[in-house]
């Protein structure tokens, strides 16, 4: 079946507009209340980030699952991924997150976890989609569901992240910038690197309902890097406004990627035994990943972009470790999903376990140079029907050999192809993109 509001990564959009309404939220927590409810009594973990709308969402969430006999324990505001940990340890039938993760602050979204802190089944969403067809009643008022808060889900959730690595390892003397980008993790991810002993320097960590990612976090590295040469610090952490993905800075300024930091993670695991053979990737993934894990006979699997499908792929190749070159790294020996302070804490343990710098650390995967280049199309193209465009993408081929690759695919989001040519040489990797762009705007239909 055809989805209607569900994406790859729950229901997302502009505030204000379908479905990102009040009514609409309203009506789907009584929808995924219908479906969750088990034998007459269910409860349900919702939490959100420090976007303003959230507090409309959850109130019409909190609504809506009452008015179909559930209860709510409501966390406020609160990383994704601690979400997903608490809808375990609370026992609750499903965890219910507010937030558009990366995105704007006008933007906003609702995804769920499972009752074992994995994403929805795909056959429980579409359950919930014909519930959203369906009119809406309320049960009766005996039956109708209770709210209450989670005073302590920040300490406890700091607490399961701290146990993700050894409690011998002392960071002390050890200079961190943490940048929260004014969103999820502000009042978590700093008391967790000083409670393992860094001296941490925050920015980011002032939300206000407007200025989530707002040239801060993970997509905004830029004052991470200033921030990191001001203070002499060791490194720089950024999370995105949700905390389940991150990026770091290293002590020279250098931006060290999702790429990076997934072959640091693994080659760690490796050494202590959780990383067998198999890591996932994605398509986009950086040729120097794939290669780096291969001289330590680790085989790189690449899924389609997008955390589903990554960890659909560590299912089917039994692999702990795996993530996206945005920073969205999974750790299954860890926790069930995503989780950016979780994936920062396992680097960190990799630095103390080497005594090397983060610097030193990321040079044992060389990146290869990459571009990537969107053309706009007004309708679907079938590629493989544009003559010029398949002539200069074989002579691209030709001469790139077995010196890179290309990727070319359309976007999940937008109207747009997306061309990718990665090799040694960034000028010719340049120009190959250019005049494979070139050929595909002349081959387009008018």
């Amino acid at each position: 079946m055809k989805r209607k509001y569900f994406g790859t990564d729950g229901i997302r959009g502009k505030v204000g507009e379908s479905p990102i309404t009040a009514d609409f939220v309203l009506k789907l927590g009584w929808a995924a209340g219908r479906v969750l409810a088990v034998d007459g009594y269910s409860h349900v973990i919702v939490g959100k980030d420090t976007r303003i709308s959230g507090y409309m969402f959850e109130s019409a969430l909190e609504a809506g699952l009452a008015a179909a006999g559930v209860n709510i324990q409501l966390l406020g505001p609160m990383p994704t991924p601690a979400i997903a940990y608490l809808t375990r340890t609370f026992r609750a039938q499903a965890g219910i997150v507010i937030s558009a993760s990366h995105n704007p602050y006008y933007d906003n979204g609702i995804k769920f976890f499972s009752s074992e802190g994995t994403k929805l089944p795909d056959e429980v969403e579409m359950r919930i989609e014909a519930q959203l067809d369906q009119p809406m009643n309320t049960v009766e008022s005996l039956q109708l569901g209770k709210a209450s808060r989670i005073p302590d889900a920040a300490g406890r959730y700091i607490e399961f992240c701290k146990s993700t690595i050894a409690s011998r390892l002392d960071f002390s003397g050890t200079r961190i910038v943490v940048d929260c980008a004014n969103g999820a993790t502000y009042h978590v991810a700093p008391h967790v690197l000083e409670e393992i002993g860094a001296t941490v320097v925050r920015i980011g960590v002032s939300p206000n309902g407007v200025n989530i990612n707002d040239g801060y976090g993970s997509t905004h590295p830029e004052k991470l890097r200033q921030a990191v040469l001001e203070h002499g610090a060791d490194l720089g952490i950024a999370f995105d406004g949700d905390g389940d993905r991150l990026i770091m800075v290293d002590h020279k300024g250098e931006l060290v990627d999702g790429d990076e930091l997934l072959y640091i993670i693994a080659v760690l695991g490796q050494e202590e035994g959780t990383v067998r053979d198999s890591v996932v990737g994605t398509v986009m993934s950086n040729l120097g990943l794939e290669q780096a894990l291969g001289r330590r006979g680790l085989a790189l699997h690449r899924s389609a972009v997008g955390d589903r499908y990554v960890m659909e792929a560590m299912l089917k190749h039994g692999a702990v470790v795996g993530g996206e070159t945005s920073g969205h790294l999974i750790c299954l020996d860890k926790t069930t999903t995503g989780d950016g302070i979780v994936a920062a804490l396992q680097v960190l343990a990799a630095l103390a376990r080497s005594g090397q710098t983060l610097h030193d650390l990321k040079k044992g995967m060389e990146k290869y140079p990459q571009t990537l280049l969107n053309v706009r199309i007004k309708q679907r193209v079938d590629l493989d029907g544009l003559d010029t465009f398949q002539r200069v993408r074989r002579e691209v081929e030709k001469e790139l050999a077995d010196r890179g690759r290309i990727l070319i695919r359309p976007s999940g989001t937008e109207p747009l192809i997306r061309i990718m040519v990665e090799g040694r040489d960034g000028g010719q990797v340049e120009q190959w993109a250019q005049r494979m762009a070139d050929a595909l705007v002349e081959s387009l239909p008018a």
